[in-house]
């Protein structure tokens, strides 16, 4: 996740929002000491959806993502919140899970929470400090002394002309670049600075290639049984991309999936839905379908996939993705966000490369054992990554694995 009003876009903040943030800093700025409180269950989700109005935060951090998660997923979260004169400024919602013997607090959602920004009222973010964090650590650590470790991945650094809170604490590198598309100037110069011709050009041919396959049409999920087909398709398309890959799927099973299905189901129906569905539907069946999220700049690609039929050879995610980043212009949006993980088809489009960072923090002797482990697959994860002839080997490795268990 990239954030739009970061120096690599050239928009500038709307002077209403500069206004506001000036106004906020008086109400919110002194020399009175944060104070921490750790909440869990019900108590710690109203509290959280109180917050949100008065923040800026990224989707995953939403009221709307936690309390779906708690649902369907993981009941066990804790809310720890900074506040000034009874006035919360600041909040993370954590989800408690098991890391091996360990107990772990993690931002809720696991591997699907990608650009992370915690809930901060704008004009408090840049008065917490790194002493604040540590004593929202600490009242974590006194509400829930049997969690061993926090983990806090894939942070952004700032959000909206906020910076994060959490940065404070450093952290390394995450393994997975984050990649996305300035839309500035609108499609004609996103094209332009993306070898436009050539894209314009592969575009006419699927067009042909797809009226020859019996018509196409893109779509959006207006309602819940749209939304519904769509999330069908797209599991069953990860499920086998997955297994081809020889990569365990994280979108299998019902919690994970009923979540997702509430997510954007619950969303369908409006006008500006925070969370939306598209699909590429050729000769009446669906061969690609992205999830997405937006936000006041921005659209992040949360997911997609694409049906490996006998269509699969025309492409047809990077057909519905030109036709996607060409609405976000039309919108008006400032970024297309195609979130963590570093492809090719994502290249061919991206200008903007952002490296977010994991905080992890013992807090037991049994925390440093997990905390260590998994800084070292982080590591090993990073140095893999950056050596192009390691990292095929070790994708040949696992198709070669998945082919030895099928026969």
């Amino acid at each position: 996740m990239v954030d739009a009003r970061s120096p690599v876009t050239t928009r500038t903040a709307p002077q209403t929002h500069r206004h506001a943030t000036q106004a906020g800093r008086a109400a919110y700025s002194g020399r009175d000491a944060l104070q921490a409180t750790c909440l869990q269950g019900e108590a710690a989700l109203t509290a959280y959806a109180a917050l949100c109005p008065d923040c800026v935060f990224a989707p995953a951090q939403s009221a709307q993502w936690v309390a779906c998660w708690a649902r369907h997923c993981n009941a066990d979260i804790v809310v720890a919140t900074l506040s000034r004169r009874h006035r919360p400024v600041f909040a993370v919602a954590l989800e408690v899970v098991a890391h091996g013997s360990a107990k772990m607090a993690c931002l809720v959602g696991g591997t699907h929470a990608n650009g992370n920004f915690s809930p901060v009222v704008p004009a408090a973010a840049a008065d917490i400090g790194p002493g604040d964090i540590k004593t929202l650590i600490r009242s974590i650590r006194a509400a829930r002394p049997d969690i061993d470790l926090l983990v806090f991945e894939r942070l952004i650094s700032a959000f909206r002309g906020s910076p994060n809170p959490l940065s404070r604490l450093g952290g390394a590198q995450s393994p997975n670049p984050a990649l996305a598309v300035d839309l500035t100037g609108g499609f004609e110069a996103v094209l332009a600075r993306a070898s436009g011709k050539r894209k314009r050009k592969k575009h006419r041919s699927q067009t042909r290639k797809f009226e020859a396959a019996g018509g196409f049409r893109r779509l959006r999920a207006e309602n819940r049984l749209e939304s519904e087909r769509l999330l069908d398709a797209f599991f069953a398309m990860k499920a086998e991309r997955f297994a081809t890959m020889g990569i365990k799927n994280v979108f299998d099973g019902t919690p994970v999936q009923d979540f997702f299905r509430e997510l954007f189901g619950s969303e369908a129906h409006k006008a500006a839905p925070a969370f939306v569905l598209h699909g590429l539907e050729v000769g009446g069946l669906l061969r690609a379908v992205t999830g997405s999220s937006i936000s006041a700049d921005s659209v992040i690609c949360e997911f997609g996939a694409i049906a490996g039929d006998e269509l699969a050879f025309a492409s047809p995610g990077e057909f519905l993705f030109f036709d996607n980043i060409r609405e976000a212009c039309e919108q008006g949006l400032a970024i297309y966000d195609f979130s963590v993980g570093d492809e090719t088809y994502k290249r061919l489009w991206c200008g903007i490369e952002t490296h977010h960072v994991d905080i992890v923090l013992p807090l037991t002797l049994k925390g440093r054992a997990s905390a260590l482990s998994r800084r070292t697959a982080a590591l090993v994860k990073r140095r893999v990554k950056a050596t192009p002839l390691l990292w095929e080997a070790v994708k040949r490795a696992r198709r070669a694995t998945r082919g030895s268990r099928e026969t």
